[in-house]
């Protein structure tokens, strides 16, 4: 079955980048129809050649799009993250269900999957299949089988939370990420290092690109702040990014998604928040004494610290 997983993200996943290298390892492990299976970070980082924080944001960023579910209630051998592929469960289960219904059918026979088909609820999931390929309940969820540890299992590190500082939603058009080496992981694609300066760029030259900014309209953010209010909010998230070491283009607009995401809604009883970094400090004309105070306080207890 894994075949089968492996042909829907070529054909029909909008992942890019390391992201979709991440979904094709994990559909490579699938081993039935469930679309269930277990890989660690430390499998994930050997199999793309990517950094520990770049498989965990394309984690991130596959979940946040529905195309990778993550199983906190199971877990493979050393304790193994379980992951669920639900497009490929959903198709899988239609072309089972019309075969039912009709043993001669083919599965380029059956009609394409659409929003409508669902994937089979995780409560009808075949546990005895899912131990059959060493899959068990997590301790503390649901009574199940002791599980037992197999021989022969690769380790892994303890489950982390899979979202990455200043990640924040996924664009709904297709998750994109590429290697971020830190010095304190392990450098698995040291050769393709990103201390070369190629294709990093500052974020104060650096341009918002179509997909952010169709990101922004599809999720609200665009109606909710207003095109003034969204030019504001990046004006701002320059000011604060202006001192950052260069970065991917890919990076800066993860990072710009996770800020527009957090900024607040204007709303005309708050003051205007004039005070930017480094910008100037003149009140708008007809601003009283009390109002240039509050809008500057407002302004300073909603800069964010960098540390969210």
């Amino acid at each position: 079955m894994s075949g089968q997983a492996r042909k829907w993200v070529w054909e029909s996943s909008a992942s890019r980048g390391t992201a979709r290298l991440v979904l094709l390892s994990i559909a490579d492990r699938i081993p039935d129809d469930q679309c269930v299976a277990y890989a660690s970070v430390t499998e994930l980082m050997t199999r793309t050649n990517a950094s520990r924080n770049a498989v965990r944001t394309s984690l991130a960023l596959l979940a946040d799009a529905g195309e990778l579910e993550i199983l906190s209630d199971y877990e493979g051998p050393q304790h193994s993250t379980v992951y669920r592929m639900p497009r490929p469960a959903a198709w899988l289960a239609k072309v089972a269900a019309a075969q039912k219904a009709d043993p001669a059918l083919s599965p380029e026979d059956v009609q394409p999957l659409t929003d409508a088909d669902p994937a089979p609820a995780l409560k009808d999931l075949d546990e005895e299949r899912l131990r059959k390929h060493r899959i068990w309940r997590a301790a503390g969820s649901e009574s199940s089988p002791r599980r037992q540890n197999l021989p022969g299992s690769q380790s892994a590190p303890p489950r982390q939370n899979l979202t990455p500082p200043r990640v924040g939603n996924g664009p709904p058009s297709g998750p994109e990420s590429d290697p971020q080496n830190c010095s304190s992981e392990p450098k698995v694609n040291r050769r393709y290092s990103s201390s070369s300066a190629a294709g990093l760029t500052s974020a104060t030259d650096w341009q918002v690109d179509d997909a952010s900014l169709s990101w922004a309209q599809q999720q609200g953010h665009l109606e909710r702040l207003g095109e003034q209010g969204l030019q504001a909010a990046d004006a701002k998230w320059r000011q604060y990014r202006a001192a950052w070491s260069p970065r991917s283009a890919d990076a800066w607009a993860a990072d710009w998604r996770s800020w527009i995401a957090r900024e607040h809604t204007p709303t005309p009883q708050r003051p205007s928040l004039y005070a930017l970094p480094g910008g100037s400090t003149a009140p708008q004309v007809g601003m009283s004494k009390a109002d240039r105070h509050t809008a500057a306080l407002l302004a300073a207890i909603d800069e964010p610290t960098g540390t969210e």
